[in-house]
């Protein structure tokens, strides 16, 4: 979620209340899993109401909860190690 303003006449629809959102309005982008291609426009008080009921969790928040995965460099080192 980032703040978000833009000049252009456009119209988008919030994705948490479905009214209408004037571009020219103090906005904020959404990112769902951090997907920019996925990124929607949302009124700043629904998305903070989406984030304050715990079903919008922050880009650390997500992050965090992704399994991890190493590199061919890292599996390599660990291989050796073992050994």
């Amino acid at each position: 979620m980032r703040p978000a303003a833009n000049l252009k006449p456009v119209t988008y629809r919030c994705p948490f209340c479905e009214e209408h959102l004037p571009a020219l309005m103090e906005h904020v982008l959404v990112l769902p899993e951090g997907d920019t291609r996925r990124r929607r426009h949302a009124h700043t008080e629904c998305a903070l109401a989406e984030k304050r009921a715990g079903r919008m969790p922050s880009y650390d928040q997500w992050l965090a909860a992704q399994p991890q995965r190493t590199g061919r460099f890292s599996r390599l080192f660990a291989k050796s190690r073992a050994r």
